[in-house]
């Protein structure tokens, strides 16, 4: 009988591991991967393929992973045994007694979660807040034309795309703690102290300042998030990012309405109290970060040695994930480059962040031309439809998380958008009109947010991994230097060339979704089917793994 597993526990005096190496049990050889390895003492059988297996076989397979095995003298504390890799035929059903694995997802979600969520909130809130401000005199105070507004918006992406995968690379390297700390205290004093500038000048620096910093917030989350998760929890934690962002359009504009009420107060207009009480904040939030986020599993305060223990066997227990998968290989750098799938999702993601950041940002102003509302009121409507897209997103994300299933909901939300920009291109009533607001925030945040999920599940190897994450983000996020300029003042009230190039955009992205959801779906069932190539064919099961996704053992989540 031979079980393969997928696990490196840490050997230590207070653990007792035991291998049962090969050797003589009368005329038959005993199992020679059979692991019996028990956390805190008590046992935890893991146990693979077993469900293949016919009755007597099963029986002794349970009879050995009950003799109590010897350990093994040549192993010392604190080395590693390195199990099998084969990590998608493995099918545990008792990991431990002593570890629930569903309690400890939960535990990393109310020690991890929290956190990431109020830095990507605030980090979006500072970026788009420029769309409030521009509603309490942001462009007559400083004397900016429509067209200097516009610039004032795209300036920030150009740092933002330049520094993106440069700061994903550096992650690892300053550790996340102290490099996603360092970048919260600096874009949080950049953004409070931008409700100080007196020219079109210094706004315009303190933009480029602002992107730069930023830049390595969201994609370093995003990469981050999988040193915890799974492939099968991932959707679900990067969905709780983008209901941030949704959940700061929504306080943006409440924010807005109250602060604005301090207009004139000490001599400062409304708009520069809205940048100033919105920048510090993330100062507070980045001096947290520095003592509470922890860098991975092995230093993450919260955890007792089993559940670090079981972490690493969740992480070993997925296909592709080896030793030197965990490392930032130039190679796998290289190979996010040369992957045309990468640059698929690179141009998609390109469409639909066209309307992330023409929503996000001129929502305001689009609902201010839907009919008479005073300022106030205004930022009450945008209210709702954040809250819509935030209720759709988290919804999608469990059941795409649940079916392990991305692509159909990529493209039934991107459908959605498209159909919410229609009817804005419609001659239809004012009513209609805030409808089809609902309908574009109802899609948004499911086809930005999902497929920045989808590509990590699909690159097992962290050098790949981190390169296509923050190429599928810098793409994307040039998105944000289009949609400023898409919606002029001269267009209003309809807004007709932006509502139809954010259409095109959003409807281009959901085909390139639906067409990976087929590639992918069509590679699965060749692999599925044992097709293989003569290169592949002469290689070892160790050198398939280290393939990641290239492998024909591999299956991509679709």
């Amino acid at each position: 009988i031979s079980v393969e597993i997928c696990s490196s526990v840490p050997v230590e005096k207070s653990h007792r591991f035991a291998i049962a190496r090969p050797r003589r049990w009368g005329n038959n050889s005993a199992p020679s991967s059979l692991i019996n390895c028990s956390i805190r003492a008590e046992l935890c059988v893991l146990r693979g393929r077993e469900k293949q297996l016919g009755p007597a076989s099963r029986r002794r397979l349970h009879q050995h992973a009950n003799m109590g095995l010897q350990p093994t003298t040549d192993m010392t504390a604190g080395e590693e045994w390195q199990g099998s890799q084969m990590a998608t035929e493995v099918d545990f059903e008792e990991l431990s007694r002593s570890v629930d694995e569903k309690k400890l997802v939960r535990k990393l979600d109310l020690y991890i979660i929290p956190l990431v969520m109020g830095l990507y909130l605030f980090s979006f809130l500072d970026r788009v807040n420029i769309g409030n401000a521009r509603l309490y005199g942001l462009e007559s105070d400083l004397g900016l034309s429509s067209t200097q507004f516009q610039v004032a918006v795209s300036i920030l992406f150009v740092t933002y795309l330049a520094f993106e995968v440069p700061s994903n690379l550096v992650l690892k390297l300053l550790t996340p703690r102290r490099w996603i700390a360092f970048i919260a205290i600096s874009w949080g004093l950049i953004a409070t102290l931008t409700g100080l500038v007196d020219s079109y000048a210094s706004l315009i620096a303190c933009r480029l300042l602002l992107g730069a910093v930023e830049a390595g917030l969201f994609p370093g989350l995003n990469v981050y998030l999988t040193f915890f998760y799974t492939k099968h929890e991932l959707a679900l934690r990067v969905g709780y990012l983008f209901v941030s962002a949704a959940i700061a359009g929504a306080l943006g504009g409440l924010l807005a309405y109250g602060i604005g009420h301090l207009d004139g107060a000490r001599g400062l207009s409304g708009w520069r109290w809205i940048l100033i009480v919105e920048g510090l904040p993330s100062v507070v939030l980045g001096a947290v970060t520095y003592f509470a986020l922890p860098n991975d599993a092995r230093s993450a305060y919260f955890l007792t040695e089993a559940e670090k223990a079981l972490m690493e066997v969740r992480r070993r227990r997925e296909y592709g994930s080896t030793k030197s998968s965990q490392e930032l290989g130039r190679r796998d750098m290289a190979r996010a480059f040369t992957d045309w799938k990468v640059w698929a999702f690179c141009v998609a993601q390109f469409g639909v962040d066209t309307m992330l950041y023409g929503f996000s940002t001129f929502l305001p102003t689009i609902i201010d031309d839907l009919g008479k509302w005073t300022t106030a009121e205004v930022q009450l409507l945008t209210v709702p439809c954040y809250f819509l897209g935030a209720a759709a997103y988290m919804a999608t994300a469990f059941l795409s998380d649940r079916l392990q299933m991305r692509g159909v909901f990529c493209v039934v939300f991107g459908a959605i958008s498209v159909v919410g920009y229609a009817v804005l291109l419609s001659d239809s009533a004012t009513a209609v009109h805030y409808f089809a607001c609902f309908l574009v925030a109802g899609g948004l945040y499911v086809v930005v947010g999902l497929p920045l999920a989808w590509l990590p599940n699909n690159s097992p190897r962290y050098g790949k991994r981190t390169t296509a994450t923050g190429l599928q983000l810098t793409v994307g996020n040039t998105a944000g230097i289009l949609s400023a300029f898409i919606y002029p003042k001269g267009d209003r009230p309809r807004y007709t060339r932006g509502h139809a190039v954010t259409l095109s955009m959003v409807a281009m992205g959901t085909c390139i979704y639906g067409f990976m959801w087929l590639w992918y779906w069509r590679a699965n069932g060749k692999r599925a089917a044992g097709a293989m190539s003569e290169k592949h064919r002469g290689m070892e099961e160790e050198e398939l793994m280290e393939l990641g996704d290239d492998s024909p053992r591999y299956r991509y989540t679709i």
